[in-house]
């Protein structure tokens, strides 16, 4: 459903997605990076807030350096990270002088950063605006849904490992996306199983299936699995497109499901 809010910087931005992790570790940006280039092969212009405040790892990922953030009339300028501004991205890691440098801020502080991300960035015309958060359920949720709340958020995805370890946190996102009114479009299972970089076979070196029986225990819809693949893990080191790179791997074919599925998701909602 095509928003329309008084908010100018989210105007023309016609889907909100939230990315959300019970714990760290999980993969959550690599999701969210993956995800907004299988979108933008898809034909959809799209956008990245990263404000995961501890941990701004997405520009890396995206192969864009330090940029020198500019304003213009609408707000903050956002980084395009390709030539024909499919994908714009706005995170704290262009705001840090060092890439280095600990975020020791207190909750004001943060909340405050927020709120000028999620109200001040100029993003334009965009199909989906993907939101990469912390881990957690946070004072740093609540600020982005609480600076969202003139522009409907769609939904969010929650990111998993297998390990019941992680199912259990993510047990608790569930209740916080329950409690806070935000819908949950589905959860993906990352570093479901490793992929042999010599003869493609995937072997479940943790448990496999724990994020899937979630859905299910939860009457969540489940988006699908992403294995741990040596493939992805050097494209993102490297900040290069596997999506573009690789489109013939398991892991490929497996990015593009979800995003198809978040798609019909989105266009039927």
């Amino acid at each position: 459903m095509e928003q329309n809010n008084e908010d100018g910087s989210l105007s023309q931005v016609r889907h909100v997605v939230l990315v959300l992790s019970g714990k760290g570790g999980v993969g959550k940006s690599t999701i969210t990076t993956e995800l907004a280039l299988a979108l933008r092969h898809a034909g959809k212009k799209v956008g990245i807030l990263d404000v995961d405040l501890c941990g701004p790892s997405i520009p890396r990922m995206l192969n864009v350096g330090r940029n020198d953030v500019h304003q213009c009339d609408s707000g903050w300028v956002p980084i395009y990270t390709d030539a024909q501004q499919s994908l714009a991205l706005m995170s704290i890691g262009f705001l840090l002088e060092d890439p280095d440098e600990a975020v020791i801020w207190r909750g004001p502080k943060k909340n405050a950063l927020i709120g000028q991300f999620v109200s001040d960035v100029a993003w334009g015309e965009l199909d989906v605006l993907l939101v990469d958060t912390p881990p957690g359920t946070s004072d740093e949720h609540l600020s982005v849904l609480e600076n969202l709340k003139k522009h409907r958020v769609d939904g969010a995805i929650l990111v998993t490992t297998p390990q019941a370890v992680s199912t259990g946190d993510v047990r608790r996102e569930i209740t916080f996306c329950k409690k806070t009114g935000v819908r949950i479009l589905g959860i993906v299972e990352n570093m479901s199983g490793f992929v042999c970089p010599h003869c493609s076979e995937c072997s479940n070196i943790f448990s496999k299936g724990g994020g899937e029986e979630l859905a299910k225990l939860t009457g969540s819809v489940f988006l699908g699995s992403v294995p741990l693949d040596p493939l992805l893990t050097t494209s993102i080191e490297k900040g290069q497109d596997f999506i573009q790179s690789f489109p013939d791997s398991a892991t490929f074919s497996a990015i593009s499901s979800i995003c198809q599925t978040l798609l019909t998701s989105l266009q039927t909602d």
